[in-house]
């Protein structure tokens, strides 16, 4: 695909995390504008699309894989995606999510439903996806091909990350972040 011809078909996708690498993502600010003319945001939670779409280019994934749902979810979008972006640290090392992997899921469930609720409250079985046994980063589930470490990355580590990719190169982030950060 050459990236002067065709436009590339850009999506961003929230597992087990804060939203904050999606923060980051909108503190871009005015440069979205840059990107908009080469790309088009075809899926994300900040737009009204339903169903993750074929044939896209470049997906970056925010949060841990903690859930059957996510799993499925991670597993679907690396299908459908060109190159797949793990932003933040917890798509990156599982972070904050994996801080119940020292637990069982039921015992994580009941502490949060049942001991930290009023009291006849229930574990919901319906609503709330089946957790796995343990949170793992997104490369431990699927081939990851470009990490971007932060919590959150910043604006401009990741403007410059999505502009290399839309251009159609592999960006160089050994200067731009690292963990934490």
């Amino acid at each position: 695909m050459s990236a002067e011809t065709q436009r590339v078909r850009l999506a961003t996708v929230w597992l087990d995390g804060c939203s904050g690498c999606h923060m980051s993502f909108l503190d871009i600010d005015e440069r979205l504008i840059a990107l908009a003319e080469k790309a088009d945001l075809v899926f994300s939670p900040l737009v009204d699309a339903k169903e993750f779409p074929d044939n896209v280019d470049v997906t970056l994934v925010e949060g841990a894989v903690s859930s059957e749902e996510d799993r499925e979810k991670i597993r679907l979008v690396r299908r459908r995606t060109k190159v797949l972006v793990s932003l933040g640290d917890c798509a990156v090392t599982g972070n904050v999510p994996s801080m119940r992997n020292p637990y069982s899921t039921d015992s994580v469930l009941r502490r949060a439903y049942i001991e930290n609720s009023r009291p006849g409250s229930e574990i919901p079985n319906k609503i709330v996806p089946a957790l796995l046994a343990s949170v793992r980063p997104v490369h431990e589930v699927v081939k990851v091909d470009v990490f971007i470490p932060g919590c959150p990355p910043s604006a401009d580590t990741i403007f410059y990350a999505l502009r290399e990719l839309v251009e159609g190169r592999n960006p160089d982030l050994t200067a731009k972040t690292r963990f934490g950060i």
